[in-house]
């Protein structure tokens, strides 16, 4: 059977992170590892992801929580420290505040890793996202949604799947840390580099053709948008080249005008 490592990452989460391990727990799908890397939070996060531990470990799911508490050196870093104790055969990373849709949302991911005889699994498995509130309430479709075909040439016109339905295969995500040279993009940056090693390796990725995560809308990267927008660039220019990034953020440029 499929195995899945949930990845959260918290710091001082206390007032978002409740509705995070309940869309965990109440999934009807029972191979779940579910890994929260606290920050060393001084609020009350880790009580409560203790909590939802007992909660867990009483429940007739199978699933397993393990939590880590110390400081680190930032989200990707923390999300490294995941990426490394992680166990599963995918990874996907559901941080403070951000949620599956519904308790068979796991079920859905894994219909979409059926392979057939002598074929081996896709490299990711990608879905589409909803955007809410942090009371849950939802707000709209993500304007960006992934295409039928995807490849890592796919996100030079922008990051079309984000990371929180973004299912990795763990044999090739751990072999590519995160960049923690980049503060608010190193998951555009390590997204294209899944993406490309699994092309090497003539790996599918596939679409799951449902809503498989619902993203609260203010992130770090909707804080800091200016400084976001600067990295992405420079990731954009490490894959796709200076010339063809330029053209691209102009004709962006003219769109938006346009429209």
């Amino acid at each position: 059977m499929i195995t899945f490592s949930i990845v959260t990452i918290t710091y001082n989460a206390a007032s978002v992170l409740a509705p995070t391990l309940d869309s965990v727990l109440m999934q009807n799908y029972p191979h779940v590892e579910h890994i929260i890397i606290d920050g060393a939070s001084t609020d009350d996060t880790v009580a409560i992801a203790k909590a939802y531990q007992q909660r867990s470990d009483e429940a007739e799911n199978e699933h397993i929580v393990r939590i880590q508490s110390e400081p680190d050196d930032g989200l990707y870093d923390a999300m490294n420290k995941g990426l490394q104790q992680a166990t599963g055969d995918y990874i996907v990373f559901l941080n403070a505040g951000d949620r599956f849709p519904k308790a068979d949302t796991l079920d859905k991911v894994v219909l979409a890793a059926v392979v057939g005889d002598g074929e081996e699994h896709p490299a990711v498995l990608y879905g589409d996202t909803d955007i809410i509130d942090e009371k849950g309430n939802f707000l709209c479709h993500r304007r960006l949604s992934p295409s039928e075909r995807l490849t890592w040439r796919s996100f030079r016109y922008g990051m079309l799947v984000c990371h929180q339905a973004f299912y990795a295969r763990l044999d090739i995500a751990r072999s590519l840390l995160f960049d923690t040279s980049y503060r608010y993009s190193a998951d555009v940056d390590w997204c294209i580099r899944v993406m490309k090693e699994g092309e090497r390796q003539h790996l599918l990725l596939r679409n799951i053709h449902a809503v498989v995560a619902d993203y609260v809308q203010e992130g770090q990267t909707t804080l800091h948008h200016k400084e976001s927008l600067r990295e992405r660039f420079h990731v954009m220019c490490k894959h796709y080249g200076l010339i063809q990034t330029l053209f691209l953020h102009a004709w962006f440029v003219v769109r938006s005008v346009i429209k």
